[in-house]
C-alpha cells in the first residue's frame, strides 16, 4: 500500500508508526506526510494575487504530490490510501475521486484510490447560541465555508458540483458530499466532536453546562448518527474528543468489541474479497461501527479526560458531575433508578 497522509498529523504516531503493536496492518506500508499549510481545507485553487497577497492552493498541492509520486515508486502501486484528520479528514472526501480521477487520466487506472476521512464530517447545523461572524470559531459552519470558498477559489468534486450548483459550499459537509463519492472511503468520526461542539458554541470546560446545552450536546450525537447510518464503512464511538488516527491510543478505542485498526484491516479484507470473488466478510470483521450510548464519553474505551485547570485524570462520572450532570433527574427523564444509571456509566452500557 502507498500511504498520502494530509493535515497535522504527528509522523510516528497511530496509523503512521512503524511499530507493528501500534500499527498492526500498515505499519511497513509506504507513507508520505503533507503539511497542511494551505488554510483552505485542502480545496484551493487559487494563486496569489496583488488584491489579496494570498494564495490558496490546497486542492493543487495534493495532484502536484500526486504527479511527483508517480516518478517515485507510485506508479507501481496497487492501492492509495488519502487519509487526513479534521481539515485533513474534509480534505479526503473532496479529493478521493479527483485523485483517482487524474490518476486514470495519466495512464494509471490499475491503482485504487481509497480515503481515510478523520475527524472531519461536520454538520452544518444551527449553533446552540448564534454569535456574529468575526472570525473562523464564532462564524456558523455554514457561513464559514461560504466565506471561506469566495477566497479559496475552491474545488469541489464534480458530481457534488452538478448536485449543487450555485451552492457548492454544501460539499464540504460529508453526509451532503458523501452520496456523490465514487471511490471508497472510511469515515472515522467522534459523536461528540469537540471542533464540532466549538463552532456550534458549547464550550465543556469553566461552568458547569446548562440543562439546555446538556440537551443539544446529546442532539449532537443523534444528529451525527442520523448522518453516518448509511455509510457502509465507519467507526463512530461516542467519546468526546477530536482526531484519532494518528493518537497512540487509537488501538485502544472500540466499538462494540472492535478496535479502529482491527476495522481498517476488515475494509481492506473487505475491498480484496470483493475485487476477487464478492464474497461477504467473515464473523467477527465488522466495518460499519457506531456506538448507541447516548452520552459523552459513555464508552468506556473513551481517550482520558483531564480536568483543565488540574490536569487530573477524570472517569466519566467524574467528568459528568464536572459538566452539571444530575443523576438524578436524568435517571428520572430515562425511567430507571439512580443506581442503575450510575452502573451503565461506569460501564458504558
Amino acid at each position: 500500500m502507498f500511504s498520502i497522509a494530509v493535515s497535522f498529523l504527528s509522523l510516528g504516531t497511530g496509523i503512521l508508526s512503524p511499530l507493528p503493536e501500534e500499527n498492526p496492518h500498515w505499519w511497513n506500508a509506504n507513507m508520505v506526510f503533507i503539511p497542511y499549510c494551505s488554510s483552505d481545507v485542502w480545496s484551493g485553487a487559487s494563486a496569489k494575487t496583488d488584491h489579496s497577497g494570498y494564495a490558496f492552493m490546497g486542492s493543487l498541492i495534493i495532484q502536484e504530490v500526486v504527479k511527483d509520486l508517480l516518478t517515485k515508486g507510485l506508479d507501481n502501486a496497487k492501492v492509495l490510501l488519502l487519509a487526513g484528520s479534521s481539515a485533513g479528514g474534509t480534505g479526503v472526501l473532496l479529493n478521493v475521486d479527483p485523485v483517482a480521477e487524474l490518476l486514470e487520466g495519466l495512464g494509471h487506472p490499475g491503482i485504487q484510490v481509497r480515503g481515510l476521512a478523520d475527524s472531519g464530517w461536520f454538520l452544518d447545523n444551527k449553533q446552540y447560541r448564534s454569535t456574529d461572524c468575526h472570525d473562523t470559531i464564532s462564524c456558523a459552519p455554514t457561513e464559514a465555508i461560504k466565506r471561506g470558498i469566495k477566497y479559496w477559489g475552491s474545488v469541489v468534486p464534480e458530481r457534488c458540483r452538478q448536485a449543487h450548483l450555485g451552492e457548492e459550499w454544501n460539499c464540504f459537509f460529508g453526509y451532503r458530499v458523501f452520496p456523490s463519492i465514487k471511490s471508497p472511503v472510511f469515515v472515522v468520526q467522534w459523536l461528540f466532536d469537540e471542533a464540532q461542539l466549538t463552532v456550534d458554541n458549547i464550550h465543556l470546560t469553566g461552568q458547569p453546562v446548562q440543562e439546555g446545552q446538556w440537551r443539544y450536546i446529546q442532539n449532537l450525537g443523534i444528529e451525527l448518527r442520523n448522518t453516518l447510518k448509511d455509510v457502509p464503512a465507519m467507526f463512530a464511538p461516542a467519546c468526546l474528543s477530536h482526531e484519532v488516527i494518528t493518537r497512540n491510543y487509537w488501538i485502544d478505542v472500540q466499538v462494540k468489541g472492535t478496535s479502529l485498526p482491527r476495522a481498517l484491516h476488515c475494509w481492506d479484507r473487505s475491498l480484496q474479497d470483493n475485487s476477487r470473488n464478492n464474497k461477504a466478510l467473515p464473523k467477527g470483521c465488522p466495518v460499519h461501527l457506531i456506538d448507541s450510548c447516548p452520552w459523552p464519553h459513555c464508552n468506556p474505551t473513551c481517550p482520558t479526560i483531564r480536568d483543565q485547570f488540574t490536569g487530573q485524570e477524570m472517569n466519566v462520572i467524574q467528568f459528568l458531575m464536572h459538566m452539571g450532570f444530575d443523576v438524578q433527574k436524568m435517571a428520572q427523564q430515562q425511567g430507571m433508578d439512580p443506581s442503575k444509571l450510575l452502573g451503565m456509566l461506569s460501564s458504558g452500557s
